[in-house]
Order: C-alpha cells, then structure tokens, then sequence
C-alpha cells in the first residue's frame, strides 16, 4: 500500500475543470498527485479527455493508469434500450475494477472533466459506490463557466433565468425551452448541431447566441452561431450559449 493515502481514503471523482490545467482545484492537483491508481473515461484506442488534462500536471505514468473504455459512444442512439443496457454492464464493471484495487489498499482516483456531478460519468459510479464504499468528490469549474468567460459573455444579469438544455433533446421542444428562458447554455452538441441551429433560429435567438468550442484549451474556438456552417462536424468540447439581456444598473 502507498504511503501517500490511507487504506481507509476513499474513492474520489476528481472534477478537473474545462481544460486549462491551470484552472484546476489545488485539491484536485493535491488528489492527482496521492493517488495510487488514476482511472479514467475514454474511447477504445484513445487517450481519455480527462487524462489528457491530468497529463500536464503530473505527465504520463502508464503503472497508475486504469483505462476504462467506453463499449458504445454514438454507434447506437442514446434511446434504444440497447444503449442504457451496454452503459449499465460497462459501469458495473468499472466498479468491480475499482473496488478490486481498494481492497488491495491501492487508493483510487477518477478522473472528469468539467465538474463530477454536471452530465459526468462518475455520477453512475458515485451512484453505484456511496452505499458500498467512502467516496469522495472533488467540485470543480465548468465547462459551460469556462465558455462564457471565454466568450467575454456575462450569462446571467439581474434577475435572468439560465436553462441548461442537452442537445439530444428534441427539435421543438429545445426551441419551446429556449423561448421560454432568458439565458441558455445547450450542451450536447456532436450530431445534434443541425437541430440545435434550427431550434435557436425557430426560437428567434440566432443572432444573440454563441458557439463555444474548446473553451480554456488551445485550440479554443468562439464564434457566432450565424457564423458556423449547418454542416459543421462539432466536437466533444462544444457548447452554445446565449446571454442574457436582463437588467443593468
């Protein structure tokens, strides 16, 4: 067992923020470090988002590593049941991963980006976990925090409504929520961008939104909605806001 952790520490989430190690927690840097295992969310044959912002702070040591590979990502809808049956064997060996390495008095940590508990993955291990074992988790800056700063968009003035919306959503219904809002952040976007773009134009916000991709990392991108072609391919790391106009002293 590690000098560095109990035997007794338990699980933790670490949340490591946008992408920016630099917005990181000092706990989450304090946790990267004393872990003896680090596990983390990723595509087969791909280094996980949430590795590669660890990376930079404590570089790569395969010996600490627990790579758990996603079995479906987009190959089957997020709807057929078939989806929700493949994710449910996939968390539940995850967890029998993990608790094998605790009971060998290896301390774990998982690591997230953005923070644990928004659309993360650790939520189905938490859920799955906090009966059994102690867990921990580590908050940490958003993903949807770091796009409106970047943006140098204000989200939220006076007393505006801010509605998050996945844009796995629906066409009309995303468009009915928007309208009903005063500011927005959709998250999701991937395939979804043609319907999200027709659910803002329908909801009259075209001009006023945002696209975010990358916000914090270098390749950080912020443009207009009216700007990003209907074909466009989003990435993992995209976002759209739409700020509010609320009141201003």
């Amino acid at each position: 067992m590690s000098e560095r952790m109990s035997m007794g520490a338990p699980i933790v989430g670490i949340g490591l923020g946008p992408g920016d190690p630099d917005l990181m927690s000092v706990r989450a840097r304090t946790a990267l470090e004393r872990a003896d295992r680090l596990a983390h969310f990723c595509k087969a044959g791909r280094r996980g988002n949430a590795r590669t912002i660890a990376d930079a702070v404590i570089g790569v040591d395969p010996t600490r590593e627990i790579a758990m590979v996603y079995p479906v990502t987009t190959e089957i809808a997020v709807e057929d049941p078939a989806y929700a049956q493949a994710l449910a064997g996939f968390y539940e060996d995850c967890i029998a991963r993990l608790l094998a390495e605790r009971e060998a008095g290896r301390s774990v940590g998982v690591l997230c980006e953005g923070d644990p508990f928004f659309y993360g993955s650790w939520m189905h291990l938490w859920r799955r976990l906090k009966d059994r074992v102690p867990v921990e988790t580590i908050p940490a800056i958003t993903a949807m925090s770091g796009a409106w700063t970047a943006a140098g968009a204000p989200i939220t003035w006076g007393d505006d409504v801010l509605t998050v919306l996945p844009g796995t959503l629906p066409a009309a219904e995303l468009a009915r929520r928007l309208r009903e809002t005063d500011a927005a952040v959709v998250m999701k976007l991937g395939r979804n961008w043609p319907k999200v773009r027709e659910a803002l134009t329908e909801a009259g916000l075209g001009g006023r939104a945002v696209y975010v991709e990358r916000a914090t990392m270098a390749a950080e991108r912020v443009v207009p909605v009216a700007e990003v072609p209907d074909d466009h391919v989003a990435p993992y790391f995209s976002l759209v806001i739409v700020p509010g106009d609320g009141r201003r002293p």
